[in-house]
Order: structure tokens, then C-alpha cells, then sequence
């Protein structure tokens, strides 16, 4: 299940336009995926990344909860492969998205979701990695209270 199932599955909240997400009544965060959080969140508040970055990067998901946006990467994987050296990006990609934010005073956090796979002594070293660049990692859920919500 991913992040939009788990919250409109979730009793507290509705989802409404497609990615506001509301609780009794009040928005309390915006979704966004791919290109969208470009289209309809950075682009309209005056952001052109070509001005900040060198390349376009792409969240699996992004949800903006007050001045806090968090950038959700799903890594899933059945066998070996280069998803593995994927998990250890993610200082670079927290950077590329605080210069992106920064001119909106919007703090990033940074997490993977990774499916059992990665739930192996043999990557105790990248989990170690991951959370000392401050970036946190979940094995097949991550839990809304960690969203903020």
C-alpha cells in the first residue's frame, strides 16, 4: 500500500483535489508525486529549479505538512541488484532538496520505505549510513505519526 492509500484508508482524513489531505475540515497537508510537486506546488510559488539545481530530481512521493516537506523514496526488491546502492543517495538527494526549498524556509526530511528485502543483517552498514546523514529508512510501513499527522 502506498502513502495516499494508507492516509485515505486512515479514519482522520479525506482526501480532497486530488492531494490536499484533510482532518475535521482543516488541510492539514499537501501529496505530491513526480512532476506534480514541481506543477502544482514549486512552479506556482515562483520556484524554477533550473535556477537552483543542475537536474530535475523526482520524489516517489512528497507530502508538505506546515513548513516541513518530506521526501518519501520506495525501494522494493526481490533479488540483488542496484537498488542497493541507491539507499546510500540519499545525503546527496536530502541536499538537492534543501537548496530547492530553501527559498521557501521549508525544512526536508528524507525517508525510504524498503520492502523485506532489505530487512538483512548484510545492510546494517547502509541503515547506520542513512540515519547519520539524517535521513530515516522503514521497512514496508511508515507510520503517519512520523509524517506529522
Amino acid at each position: 500500500m502506498d502513502l495516499l492509500d494508507a492516509i485515505k484508508n486512515h479514519k482522520d482524513y479525506t482526501i480532497e483535489n486530488g492531494n490536499e489531505i484533510v482532518k475535521k475540515g482543516e488541510i492539514v497537508a499537501f501529496y505530491f508525486e513526480k512532476h506534480s510537486l514541481y506543477k502544482n506546488y514549486l512552479t506556482p510559488k515562483g520556484i524554477d529549479y533550473k535556477k537552483i539545481l543542475s537536474a530535475k530530481i523526482l520524489p516517489d512521493s512528497a507530502l508538505l505538512v506546515g513548513d516541513t516537506i518530506f521526501i518519501i523514496e520506495k525501494k522494493y526488491q526481490e533479488g540483488k541488484g542496484s537498488v542497493d546502492e541507491k539507499l546510500q543517495t540519499c545525503d546527496f538527494k536530502m541536499k538537492q532538496y534543501s537548496k530547492l526549498f530553501s527559498p521557501l524556509n521549508i525544512k526536508v526530511e528524507f525517508y525510504f520505505i524498503l520492502s523485506k528485502w532489505f530487512n538483512k543483517p548484510k545492510y546494517n552498514d547502509v541503515f547506520k549510513y542513512i540515519e547519520s546523514v539524517g535521513c530515516k529508512y522503514f521497512i514496508e510501513y511508515l507510520p503517519l505519526k512520523e509524517l506529522n499527522l
